[in-house]
């Protein structure tokens, strides 16, 4: 249920911030790799996506990201995601961090993304970092058109810290919003499971969009059940009656 309380706070709010995980792509029918979607060549996720595999066994490393990235070639945004773009014209300050690497937000059109886990999309070469939009051509291990290194996906790998300017922006962004949205996330990867309470922490209305209750749902202000890509269009329907 949408509360009024919940519209009144989102009124007079300039700085909006929203976090999305996995249940937002999920309904675009984009596969988790966990459980029964976990398994490639019997073998685990956490095996493969692994900075180890990488520098050991490249072949079998870009054998997986290949099939990986041919699953998601034929996915689109579905209306939650292109929700997300609507609210992004209502406030002065909006930030959209996600735990995704699907590259779904950017297709849908948000400007204002911090992706914490990095963009499928993008090839990084391992030696000097220089960031390339991937081909459509399966190269086996494909090789730094600078400097001749290993490229990988430009993505944060098992064994591997996050990319510590965008963490510090996205925590920035968290402490100092007004209202802030945890859309489709568990609640339990760190550091973004941390986001939404240092939002809390700072004064922020606190919602939480999901199908099921996590572990964050105790201490939210408001708590909406349901997939996010119907709740959040009516969200986006409501907020344009609110801005017009």
């Amino acid at each position: 249920m949408i509360t009024e309380k919940l519209l009144i706070r989102v009124k007079g709010a300039s700085t909006v911030t929203v976090l999305t995980g996995a249940g937002i792509s999920a309904e675009s029918g984009v596969p988790t790799f966990r459980g029964k979607d976990g398994l490639w060549n019997n073998q685990q996720f956490e095996e493969l996506a692994n900075i180890s595999t990488f520098e050991h066994e490249p072949q079998k490393f870009w054998d997986f990201y290949n099939w990986r990235r041919e699953k998601l070639k034929n996915i689109k945004p579905n209306l939650g995601h292109f929700a997300l773009v609507d609210f992004e014209r209502h406030f002065s300050e909006f930030h959209l961090i996600t735990q995704n690497v699907d590259n779904l937000h950017r297709v849908a059109g948000s400007k204002h993304i911090l992706e914490l886990h990095g963009n499928l999309n993008r090839n990084r070469c391992s030696q000097c970092s220089a960031i390339e939009e991937h081909g459509s051509d399966k190269i086996k291990v494909p090789k730094c058109q600078k400097c001749g290194g290993n490229m990988r996906p430009d993505v944060v790998l098992f064994g591997e810290s996050l990319n510590q300017e965008i963490l510090r922006e996205a925590q920035e962004a968290s402490a100092s919003c007004e209202v802030f949205f945890s859309i489709g996330t568990s609640g339990l990867v760190e550091p973004a499971a941390s986001l939404p309470y240092l939002a809390k922490a700072n004064g922020a209305y606190l919602v939480e969009i999901n199908e099921e209750d996590t572990p964050l749902t105790p201490n939210v202000s408001e708590s909406i059940r349901g997939p996010s890509g119907k709740i959040l269009p009516r969200l986006a329907i409501l907020f344009d009656k609110l801005f017009t």
